[in-house]
């Protein structure tokens, strides 16, 4: 039986604890309304993650901020049930991690403001990345989410007609994301990281 990429693999619902029980110790999987889903990375999404992940480490040490790039590290709000996402890039405030009832133990977040930054790298499952984790990830209060399609995966109705690779860079406002598609050489403008210089081709060609 071939299991299909980013895709639940399981019918009957888990709790975080049942979760936590089979899935915990494998960064592969992550929990959405108590379906499983199988995330499988391709090599050329890894790649993009991976970029994502350097330009920011440089960008965190310039700075001398106390933040740290956590991947794969289980995103669990405390405010959603049998959810626990694993975000493909996450940029976490050390100072606020004496407020996380978990993380002395396991690396595991519940609190969105111990989060700056966040990126998803999109897959096969992109309704995810488009929809659900938009509407969380707003609700948590996480400053700056990346959407990288960088195999111009998703709906028309996010990144246009013909689809093509597409950086969706949504910043909050008022608890609400306001979202701006960037492609080809455009720059990206962060205001997480203002000294930050990309384009939205480096960051989607990065896997090809």
């Amino acid at each position: 039986m071939t299991i299909a990429i980013d895709q639940p693999i399981q019918h009957k619902p888990l709790s975080f604890d049942e979760f936590i029980a089979r899935y915990g110790g494998d960064n592969c999987y992550e929990l959405i309304d108590g379906e499983v889903f199988d995330l499988e990375p391709t090599g050329p999404h890894e790649e993009v993650a991976a970029f994502i992940t350097t330009k920011i480490c440089v960008q965190i040490d310039a700075t001398g901020l106390p933040w740290f790039v956590l991947q794969r590290g289980l995103l669990r709000p405390s405010n959603i049930g049998m959810t626990a996402f694993r975000p493909d890039v996450a940029v976490v405030d050390r100072d606020e991690l004496t407020k996380e009832l978990f993380w002395s133990d396991e690396s595991i977040l519940t609190l969105g403001s111990s989060i700056k930054f966040v990126a998803e790298v999109v897959s096969s499952n992109w309704q995810n990345d488009y929809s659900r984790k938009v509407e969380d990830y707003a609700v948590l209060g996480i400053p700056e989410y990346w959407i990288a399609d960088h195999a111009g995966l998703g709906g028309t109705q996010h990144i246009g007609k013909p689809k093509q690779p597409t950086l969706s860079i949504c910043t909050l406002v008022n608890g609400e994301y306001q979202i701006q598609q960037i492609r080809g050489n455009q720059t990206i403008v962060s205001l997480t990281f203002p000294d930050l210089k990309l384009t939205a081709e480096q960051v989607l060609m990065a896997g090809r």
